[in-house]
């Protein structure tokens, strides 16, 4: 995970520690509140006001939903397969086996068993559906493999040069949620297939974008949390956190064990979107925004000795020493209230 402008409250809080080191203490004795007209900070800067920003930058990787195997589900030797990065859709071959070719059709369900007249089931309906939306009519799509549903299923393996036995299984059709893009072939032309043993490895058509975050970041990130991609080819764009992984598992750097969660960006114009497969990208997430608020450096505070925060507001050649009370953290700055602060004026920071 890459901080951009954010500050996490931990990093703040080693900020306070720096600051009070760094600034020059004003004899302990005075009360706050109380003029100083001892002693100046090394340096000054303006206390502002304005819209203050919870961001962060995260690196992700630029790729595919939807990751999948695809088994054989027949013995035999493979006699095609498709092109690496090519797309298949409904009723496109897949594979071959033995010059046989198995077909996709979209469905959530597995297909795991030859369907025949009498059978009943999801798959059925998946089918059936599917046929429906082919052409191949005559029957009412549900959970029921009847007369009509073979004589349907006959038509279409006569469309494929295929035997008409009104009979389909894994040998002829392969079930996946949608269109599909082959990321790999794991059996090449030529080699034996056994059933249950994968041939290919497939993705959804879209792309997405998958980085990993801190869980104590994890509220900048939220299902529908609009963010923007920074693309190999120096583009911008937009999209929103589609998924937040529900398991928090250490990071891959040794020296970052932090547990962290897996999140899935996905874009507004997913056809816009072009670059390699597995490719490196920025995310830029935007969280909370607090409007028209004051706000200065995070190295302006003082950890005040009876406990919470403090500044040195500088005027006319003296310091006196104010309490405050601190809001969000963002862009190397804090939320500031109290003291009788105003926009413009001087607070102490260490000299840069």
């Amino acid at each position: 995970m890459r901080r951009g402008r954010a500050v996490a409250a931990a990093t703040a809080v080693l900020a306070v520690v720096a600051g009070s080191l760094a600034l020059t203490r004003l004899g302990s004795g005075e009360e706050t509140g109380g003029a100083r007209n001892t002693g100046l900070p090394p340096a000054t800067a303006p206390v502002e006001r304005g819209d203050l920003r919870d961001s962060a930058q995260a690196d992700g990787t630029l790729g595919y939903d939807k990751e999948r195997k695809v088994n054989a589900g027949a013995a035999g030797t493979i006699t095609w397969t498709p092109r690496t990065g090519s797309t298949v859709e409904r009723n496109e071959r897949l594979y071959e086996i033995d010059g046989r070719p198995v077909r996709l059709m979209y469905g959530a369900g597995p297909m795991y068993r030859t369907l025949k007249p009498g059978d009943k089931g999801r798959d059925v309906e998946q089918l059936e559906r599917n046929l429906a939306e082919l052409g191949y009519t005559g029957f009412t799509p549900d959970e029921e493999y009847t007369e009509l549903t073979s004589a349907a299923v006959m038509r279409w393996q006569k469309s494929h040069d295929a035997k008409r036995t009104g009979k389909v299984g894994p040998q002829d059709i392969t079930f996946a949620p949608g269109k599909v893009r082959i990321k790999s072939v794991g059996a090449g032309v030529g080699e034996q297939a056994q059933p249950g043993a994968p041939v290919l490895e497939t993705t959804g058509s879209e792309r997405i974008v998958t980085f990993r975050l801190d869980v104590a970041e994890s509220r900048l990130a939220k299902a529908g949390t609009k963010v923007t991609v920074d693309l190999p080819d120096g583009t911008t764009a937009s999209g929103k956190v589609s998924s937040v992984g529900r398991t928090a598992k250490p990071g891959d750097d040794p020296q970052d064990d932090s547990p962290k969660v897996t999140l899935t960006v996905s874009f507004d114009e997913p056809d816009e979107v072009d670059g390699f497969d597995q490719s490196p990208v920025t995310v830029n997430l935007t969280g909370e925004t607090r409007r028209d608020v004051l706000t200065v450096p995070v190295n302006a505070l003082l950890a005040l000795p009876g406990g919470g925060f403090g500044l040195q507001v500088v005027q006319g050649g003296t310091v006196r020493e104010v309490k405050v009370e601190l809001g969000m953290f963002a862009e190397g700055r804090v939320e500031v209230s109290g003291g009788g602060l105003r926009e413009g004026a001087k607070v102490g920071v260490p000299k840069i």
